[in-house]
């Protein structure tokens, strides 16, 4: 198999952040001798997440086996998970902006129809695909605060939100929580989310929907400006390629989740 040099968009904050934590970790298990240096383990597991590269193009580029490359990328993404924030810690991150955004995101999963229909829980009607919710957190200016978990496709956002947690811990914090029309009946278990407005309600005689007033489409235009950079949060984790179509067990997709966050939040 052919190799070559290849450029990867990560920052050095982010390399050097995991291959110290990876030379921590070989000094703490006392395994001192490795086919690659921590260096270099790092370099591997970065092209990996952020390229998407397969174990056996990673295998063949960096003259390892593929159960080597296997172990490592699984020692590093336990390393990275382990550094992750905790709800808690976000949320106090969180109580200190003027406000955050709250939205949810389906990272696309590998699956194929089953004739016992085991692939069901993780399709989304509304994306049409089999999926991954994940749940993020972000500033006014879209970074990255928190990632939740992933949970099946099929869920739906609020219900992802409550079962995170992440509804009664915002709660009480009197920091406004941006959010678009899944999260509609959040404000009664946490009145700091808020929502676009709704569609008035049917008429009776026509049967369409009654059109919003001047005032309350402005108001929708003025609400949606303030929630646009939050979508960046999510083109973040989508950036890193590993997470735009996850080809691994959907069992392993919170580790992934929490790898690429610890990586955004130390570039």
């Amino acid at each position: 198999m052919l190799s070559y040099p290849s450029g990867l968009p990560v920052s050095t904050c982010a390399l050097t952040l995991l291959a110290d934590a990876l030379r921590r970790r070989r000094e703490r298990i006392g395994s001192p001798w490795r086919k690659l240096s921590p260096g270099r383990q790092a370099l591997l597991v970065l092209a990996h997440l952020r390229k998407g590269e397969r174990y056996a193009d990673l295998a063949a580029g960096f003259r390892v086996g593929i159960a080597t490359v296997h172990r490592y990328v699984h020692e590093a993404l336990a390393v990275l998970a382990a550094m992750t924030p905790t709800l808690q810690h976000a949320v106090s991150m969180a109580a200190a902006k003027a406000y955050v955004v709250l939205d949810g995101t389906l990272l696309c999963i590998d699956r194929v129809a089953m004739a016992a229909k085991g692939d069901r829980i993780y399709y989304s009607g509304k994306h049409k695909t089999h999926g991954l919710n994940v749940q993020t957190l972000a500033d006014p200016a879209g970074r990255l605060i928190w990632a939740s978990p992933a949970l099946p496709g099929s869920r739906h956002d609020i219900g992802c939100a409550r079962e995170h947690g992440l509804l009664a811990a915002l709660a009480g914090t009197g920091v406004p929580v941006l959010a678009d029309r899944g999260y509609q009946g959040a404000g009664r278990t946490c009145p700091e989310v808020r929502v676009p407005q709704r569609s008035r309600r049917r008429d009776p005689v026509t049967g369409t929907f009654r059109p919003l007033s001047a005032n309350q489409r402005a108001a929708g235009r003025a609400y949606a400006a303030l929630r646009a950079p939050g979508e960046r949060a999510n083109a973040q984790l989508k950036s890193w390629r590993v997470l735009r179509k996850i080809r691994s067990s959907p069992s392993r997709a919170s580790d992934l989740v929490a790898a690429v966050q610890a990586l955004i939040l130390a570039g």
